[in-house]
């Protein structure tokens, strides 16, 4: 946090600023543009002594380009904060009920526009202005004209200045980018900068023949009209004969908002034009007075974003680590950036083949997406943003722990490090048995598990089990209260009782993943009948393969391991499978399912799990050999597919229905 920093971050914004509001031609995204601001708000407030006159936080938007009129607005446009997360709307809440105000709020579509104002004399049109710089903006008023929606004469004869979004339907830049490629025109990046474009057109006849439309959602003094709510000041420009959103909701509490976030953000896709989030507003203008503003927000009203599908950031770095089998694997060091709700910083490159087939570089833009909406992906390196600069990727050649020479097995594409004595991969290996999805010891996380470790408490898996007997001198450790140790001793006696497929999954056996463990388990029903298996009798099991059954004959012919799993039986941990049985239904027997959309009866995991229950594989992918796919809201390209291919399409009666029969 350095006042250098600062200065970087209000030149790139500024620069950013320019190009969005001028010249209509963004150099970075909207997740980037936010990004940069709250870092340097952030450090504006921590060190108010350095803010600068010309940074971004002092001012509204851009500038007024030469070649358009100037209008001034006699009451500021000013734009609204934003903001990310479930935490962050709790917080907008509670800020204003600790200012004594009992809100009730107004929700509406936050949509990917322009803004603009409206001036009405006498009941008709007199100028259309852009937001500008907040006070003084763009005369658009001959493009505003073209624009349908927006009457010439209002239905009562009143003086009034309105304000809305122009917006570009969805239809309409599909038909235009249509014809475009016909006419070996460049595309239309999008319908907000399509909107844009079209209203700061000098020719108007450009901008009549882009069919652009309007919403119009503020009016900024209402109380002058004898209105007291937004509510009404939205229902009366509606009986002015201004075109109104009809989407808008008033809710009562922080739940409310929610539920309609969550519903647009699942639902947005059906609209016929594009929305980024959702605005909230206090719906009182009395309230609205009490809380006033900020020198650049209305402290009453907000702007939840939702979270971008795909986000860019910078590649600081490319770290490797050591797992629990000896594989090594690089990670890419990120600068922070919130996808999907949550702040990444780190994400798996995976291999040193990974890497190069996407041509990563240490210092690369980079855009980031979650796969399947949880894990972090580095998707592509942005190569038209490279300066030069960049550094390119070598893979290491020893141990970043050990410092042995690393070895790539024939065949494969990751390297290992072969040491037995590694630290790192007992390390992993103990820290893996306790995870979650594994035995499941809450208190052991993995910098516990690292100085139980590190003070020669637990070497093995077993050992575990004998930290009762240690128990006065875990007390005594610094950060280690006899209550947090209480705790963690209940926990892993709990864990004794776990059902057969989390020991096999906490084992570490190469190859074998969750739900391979799960299906190993139901089928075998304890560890003794899979330990003799041979390796004809697994290879012959759907779904396991080769390499998975090789990977369990030589685990199980090691003498060290099936020593180790002599002394956790003896200490009393279960070795039999307890879960649900495997009931064959004739209806999912041998056959593969996709699963596809937002559920509303199950979670995708439960419906999985019901599918190999009965006998059946759940896939990811749809192929000519998917027996049907299983969809909710909002399917997408699997469900197409599905379609193409006539593939059966079961909603989620259907799939209950199946089951029943």
């Amino acid at each position: 946090m350095t006042k250098e920093r600062m200065m970087e971050l209000i030149e790139i914004l500024n620069e950013a600023n320019y190009n969005y509001y001028v010249l209509d031609n963004p150099t970075i995204t909207d997740q980037e543009f936010d990004k940069y601001l709250r870092e340097l708000i952030t450090i504006e407030n921590a060190h108010p002594e350095w803010r600068q006159e010309d940074s971004p936080t002092q001012k509204v938007g851009g500038e007024v380009i030469d070649s358009f009129g100037k209008i001034t607005h006699e009451i500021p446009m000013l734009s609204l904060s934003n903001v990310f997360s479930e935490e962050e709307i709790i917080a907008f809440d509670e800020r204003i009920r600790k200012e004594g105000v009992h809100p009730t709020y107004m929700c509406e579509l936050k949509i990917d526009g322009l803004s603009m104002s409206l001036n009405y004399k006498d009941g008709k049109l007199m100028t259309g202005a852009t937001r500008g710089d907040g006070v003084t903006g763009e005369d658009i008023t001959h493009n505003v004209k073209t624009i349908k929606t927006v009457p010439f004469k209002l239905k009562e004869k009143v003086d009034i200045e309105v304000r809305g979004e122009i917006y570009m339907s969805k239809k309409t830049l599909e038909e235009l980018n249509r014809v475009r490629k016909e006419n070996n025109e460049p595309l239309l990046q999008n319908a907000r900068n399509a909107a844009a474009g079209s209203v700061r057109q000098l020719d108007s006849k450009i901008a009549a023949s882009r069919n652009l439309d309007c919403w119009i959602y503020h009016l900024p003094n209402p109380e002058d009209y004898g209105i007291m709510t937004h509510s009404e000041a939205i229902d009366y420009m509606k009986k002015l004969g201004l075109k109104t959103n009809p989407c808008n909701k008033l809710v009562s509490d922080v739940q409310g908002i929610l539920d309609y976030i969550n519903y647009y953000h699942v639902h947005r896709k059906e609209l016929p034009y594009d929305i980024d989030g959702v605005v909230i507003k206090v719906n009182s203008i009395k309230d609205q007075k009490k809380l006033g503003y900020t020198a650049k927000y209305p402290k009453w009203a907000t702007a939840y974003k939702f979270p971008a599908e795909e986000v860019l950031t910078k590649l600081k770095d490319i770290i490797f680590t050591v797992g629990r089998t000896g594989q090594i694997t690089p990670n890419a060091v990120l600068e922070p950036v919130l996808v999907a709700g949550s702040t990444i910083s780190r994400a798996t490159l995976h291999n040193e083949d990974y890497v190069k087939m996407k041509d990563l570089r240490i210092g690369d833009i980079v855009s980031i997406r979650k796969a399947g909406d949880v894990i972090p992906e580095v998707v592509e390196a942005k190569k038209e943003r490279r300066t030069g600069n960049e550094k390119e990727f070598e893979m290491i050649k020893n141990c970043p722990i050990c410092g042995d020479f690393l070895y790539k097995k024939e065949g494969q594409v990751d390297y290992y490090c072969m040491n037995p004595l590694c630290p790192k991969i007992h390390m992993e290996g103990l820290i893996h048995f306790v995870s979650r999805h594994a035995m499941n010891i809450d208190g052991l996380g993995e910098r516990i598990i690292e100085d139980f470790f590190n003070l020669k408490y637990i070497a093995k898996k077993s050992d575990i089990y004998h930290l009762d007997e240690h128990r006065d001198s875990l007390t005594e450790l610094e950060g280690y209260g006899e209550k947090s140790i209480d705790n963690l001793l209940q926990a892993i006696e709990n864990s004794k009782k776990n059902s057969l497929e989390r020991l096999l999954f906490g084992l570490g056996i190469p190859n074998i993943g969750e739900k391979t463990a799960k299906m190993l388990a139901q089928r075998y029903g304890t560890l003794d009948h899979l330990m003799e298996a041979p390796f004809d009798e697994l290879v012959a099991i759907p779904d396991i393969g080769p390499i998975i059954a090789k990977s369990l004959v030589e685990y199980f012919a090691k003498e060290e391991n099936r020593e180790e799993i002599n002394r956790l039986k003896e200490l009393g941990i279960n070795m039999t499978y307890t879960g649900p049985k495997i009931e064959v239904n004739t209806a999912f027997e041998g056959k593969t399912f996709v699963v596809t959309g937002t559920l509303e009866k199950f979670s995708r995991d439960e419906i999985e799990e019901k599918i190999r229950l009965l006998g059946g594989k759940a896939s990811s992918s749809v192929s000519k050999k998917t027996a049907a796919v299983i969809v909710g809201a909002n399917p997408g390209s699997k469900y197409d597919k599905a379609k193409e291919l006539g593939i059966p399409i079961w909603s989620e009666e259907d799939f209950v229905n199946q089951v029943n029969e």
